[in-house]
């Protein structure tokens, strides 16, 4: 799961999917194009929403997208259009081009949406937030579960 900073979209991503699937056969991580964040918690409203329903992300620190991701991950979700950009450029072959998939895809597929960085707004824009991914992640842990 990857945006800017990795600390809005990404890290609700990546505590939404863990609590969809089973840890032990799924590793889910989050990261960011850029490193502003770098070692930083989630944003606080961020762990307000996760919180709300039951997901814990306090244990997250923020991390940069790096090429050796493409190595670790059979999937990289980016959050927006500019992301899913950054994350391409890094990409050495078509195989690890392949791998990144925009997010929305998976509730409105071929659609290429963005995810809405809530960082700038207010506390209900995390809340849009969270339920666009939980609706992503329900699909992308049910399609895991069906392989």
């Amino acid at each position: 799961m990857v945006c800017l900073g990795n600390i809005c979209r990404s890290p609700l991503a990546e505590g939404i999917l863990q609590s969809k699937v089973s840890t032990d056969a799924v590793f889910v991580d989050s990261a960011g194009t850029a490193a502003y964040h770098v070692g930083n918690l989630p944003d606080e409203r961020s762990v307000e929403v996760a919180r709300k329903y039951g997901i814990d992300i306090t244990t997250q620190k923020a991390r940069k997208f790096t090429v050796k991701d493409f190595d670790n991950f059979d999937v990289i979700y980016a959050m927006d259009d500019s992301n899913y950009q950054h994350i391409i450029l890094l990409a050495r072959n078509t195989e690890e081009h392949q791998k990144v998939k925009m997010v929305l895809n998976e509730t409105q597929p071929d659609q290429n949406f963005s995810v809405p960085d809530p960082y700038y707004g207010e506390s209900q824009g995390f809340e849009k937030v969270y339920k666009m991914l939980n609706e992503a992640c329900d699909i992308i842990a049910n399609n895991f579960i069906r392989k």
